[in-house]
């Protein structure tokens, strides 16, 4: 049960954060690919977006533990100009989702967000991404006008954190 899970902000190049940002590239690229996608490709997407700006003051790294120190999952929050931030990378472990672990990883984020000064988080997404969409609307986002051509891009989010 999530209950037990803790979420804490963490540095990208912690060993801990590269190893989850690592198998949510693998993940997503997977799914993108609609086959195992492989180190190169993985590496690759790792050097387009490392995750580098999620740390304070330009945005936040959370990760999920259980009790004994077992990461769950994680996600982020990067400022894009003042008063709105992006969710980014929420990902939870396939063994651990179903226990609402994404809603409290995303809570975590929004938390964060505020604390940057976000009085909007947005996020974009992709249509095979079909359990983070309801996700987000699971969780108060509302779908949006595209506000970036991002080339992954295929849904966007947004929603007032006031």
């Amino acid at each position: 049960m999530t209950g037990h899970w803790s979420i804490t902000p963490i540095p990208v190049d912690h060993p801990d954060a590269r190893a989850i940002l690592r198998e949510y590239l693998t993940d997503v690229a997977s799914r993108y690919w609609r086959r195992p996608a492989t180190e190169t490709e993985v590496d690759q997407a790792l050097a387009d977006a490392p995750g580098d700006d999620l740390v304070v003051p330009t945005g936040t790294f959370l990760v999920a533990r259980l009790p004994d120190g077992t990461v769950t999952g994680c996600a982020g929050t990067r400022v894009v100009r003042p008063g709105v931030n992006e969710l980014t990378k929420v990902y939870v472990r396939p063994a651990h989702r179903g226990q609402g672990g994404g809603a409290r990883l995303v809570a975590a984020a929004e938390e964060a967000a505020r604390s940057l000064g976000a009085e909007t988080l947005r996020l974009d997404t992709r249509h095979d991404l079909v359990e983070a969409r309801a996700l987000y609307a699971r969780t108060g986002y509302t779908e949006v006008e595209p506000f970036n051509d991002d080339k992954y891009a295929e849904h966007w989010f947004s929603k007032a954190l006031g």
